[in-house]
């Protein structure tokens, strides 16, 4: 017979949000009632903004025409969009040929690690967005789990001692390192100083940034930067992952990118652009020709005037969640609060307390589900990841619940 992939074997629990899932299932079934609300996944919950989702509709309706009708696209992506995506987006800083459409940021992330095979070494933020991980161990390149961690994947913390900016020294020459800012979990946002360091780092160590930029628009300090091709020396170790997902609420709709540049090269000086493209064209068949035309629809003046309109009503909800977590009863029991004001989530720490004992009592107590920090990784214990991806009418009855909760 043949051998089971044995990353799979090294993967400890299940993944993270899935294991969220059934432990609300679980506990709907024991309290039939019970009316929960969702602080947890970070998934999109307000309608598709209506000239977004008209386009897309036009576009399915000609299908039916033998003058609209389209089939296979590049694997690559439209070329209207991906010169858009360059321009709109990036404003000079890609050319459209960098540029690839994809099915989402997550499997991008997931494809993007067959780059570098089972043998590279992985730096990853801690906490962080489980696929990092989890990828790297279905590959090969994470190793066994040491009870602290993958014996291959070099930990940075990420933590209130360090203001959330990693110990860069940690890592190893010749590693991938990946970075989220705004951050998921923590909503930390790196400053262009911060990058600065990562990316001088990168370029003199042999390391190759996957910057994971999915939140990027939630962005509102006109200091902090929103894609780190805005740093000089980047387009030499960086790869940018990024979605329509948050933005335009395409989380079903699926459409995103990644900008690889001309400049980024392998030890053996091949050209990482053009081994990328093999990959979408060998093991992708290019994203949906629907989602495309509300990609297009996405980067006119009123789409990028609907995003930052939808944007805006989750920044509300986040604001709010944060001034309930500041009340006095959480203040009783020392519960510390970081939000920026720059992202979707709000990330607390409950200190002596583990966090998937805080999951359960808010969730018995309160009927709120939220997402335990342990698992983004080591560095998440005793913290909470609460999220505004919700209907304000629900955001606002959870943190009235919770102004109530009591430990």
């Amino acid at each position: 017979m043949i051998k089971r992939n044995s990353g799979f074997k090294n993967l400890t629990a299940g993944y993270l949000f899935p294991e969220v899932a059934r432990r609300r299932r679980e506990y709907q079934e024991k309290n039939k009632d019970a009316k929960i609300i969702s602080l947890s996944i970070g998934n999109t919950t307000e309608p598709l903004p209506e000239f977004i989702a008209k386009a897309m509709a036009d576009y399915s309706m000609a299908l039916s025409t033998a003058e609209g009708y389209s089939g296979y696209g590049d694997e690559q992506g439209n070329s209207v969009l991906r010169a858009k995506i360059a321009e709109v987006w990036y404003k000079g800083m890609a050319t459209a040929d960098e540029v690839f459409i994809s099915d989402g940021a997550k499997c991008d992330i997931a494809r993007i690690q067959t780059l570098f095979g089972s043998k590279v070494k992985v730096a990853v933020q801690d906490p962080s967005y489980p696929v990092y991980v989890d990828g790297s161990v279905i590959i090969g390149a994470a190793g066994k789990n040491t009870g602290k961690g993958y014996k291959g994947v070099t930990y940075m913390p990420c933590v209130p001692e360090n203001n959330f900016f990693p110990d860069l020294s940690k890592i190893k020459k010749n590693s991938l390192i990946y970075f989220c800012s705004p951050n998921n979990p923590t909503g930390a946002c790196a400053t262009k100083d911060d990058l600065k360091k990562l990316v001088d780092f990168a370029n003199s160590n042999g390391c190759i940034i996957i910057y994971d930029a999915a939140y990027r628009e939630f962005i509102r300090d006109e200091n902090l930067p929103k894609t780190i091709f805005e740093i000089e020396g980047s387009r030499t170790c960086a790869i940018e992952i990024n979605s329509f997902s948050k933005p335009a609420g395409f989380t079903g709709v699926r459409l995103g990118w990644s900008i690889v540049p001309n400049e980024l090269k392998f030890a053996d000086g091949t050209s990482v652009n053009k081994d990328w493209n093999r990959v979408m064209t060998t093991l992708f068949n290019g994203a949906s020709n629907v989602a495309q035309a509300g990609g297009l629809a996405c980067l006119e003046p009123e789409g990028i005037k609907a995003m930052k309109d939808v944007i805006d009503y989750y920044l509300v909800n986040a604001k709010k969640i944060e001034e309930t977590l500041k009340g006095e009863n959480f203040k009783k029991i020392g519960v510390e609060i970081y939000s920026t004001g720059n992202s979707p989530y709000v990330w607390a720490k409950f200190p002596g307390k583990k966090s998937w004992d805080v999951f359960d009592t808010i969730l018995d107590k309160c009927h709120i589900v939220t997402t335990p920090g342990s698992g983004f990784g080591p560095s998440g214990e005793s913290f909470i990841r609460f999220s505004s991806f919700g209907h304000q009418n629900d955001v606002n009855e959870a943190c009235e619940r919770l102004s109530k909760l009591e430990f």
